[in-house]
């Protein structure tokens, strides 16, 4: 996908709105080559994707095997609204708790107090993170108004063409 579409897709309004939600489900290859999706927190910042993880993390050792990963950020209402994005995990290790990390948890939920107990507590934790960056290569926005599923679409253009002649 060429630059120009790719950002056409992730500067659409809804698009911006689902980035702002906080988890993705990030899909990879594990170790042993099955598939693997889990939900994580993350920031989007205009460019990349960032997701934090404990230096000890599993998908780790996958992501360094292979870092082509899928993202997916979605509604639960009917109909869901869905960002697809597919791109290659970049693994930056670091010291200490990265920003992105705290910025992304309890901003809204928590109190003052607890917020200051909850930090303290992942500094005793962690002596460092991961960040998994992630440079969108593709993606695909699907409302079910304006865009489809490409299998939906195909379908609804054959019924088109049966129609009309």
């Amino acid at each position: 996908m060429d630059s120009t579409a790719l950002n056409e897709v992730l500067n659409r309004p809804l698009s911006r709105e689902l980035l702002d939600r906080g988890i993705i489900r990030l899909a990879y290859v594990a170790k042993d080559g099955t598939p693997r999706n889990i939900p994580m927190g993350f920031t989007w910042n205009g460019a990349t994707l960032v997701m934090c993880t404990a230096k000890n993390a599993a998908k780790l050792i996958a992501l360094r095997r292979n870092p082509a990963v899928a993202l997916t950020v979605d509604t639960e209402e009917h109909p869901p609204k869905i960002l697809l994005i597919r791109g290659r995990a970049e693994l930056d290790v670091v010291d200490g708790i990265p920003d992105e990390f705290l910025s992304m948890n309890g901003g809204t939920t928590m109190t003052p107090e607890q917020r200051v107990e909850w930090e303290a507590g992942v500094r005793a934790l962690y002596d460092g993170m991961v960040r998994i960056v992630v440079t969108p290569t593709w993606a695909k926005l699907i409302d079910f108004e304006t865009t489809l599923p490409s299998a939906v679409e195909e379908l609804v253009k054959r019924q088109q063409e049966r129609q009309a002649g």
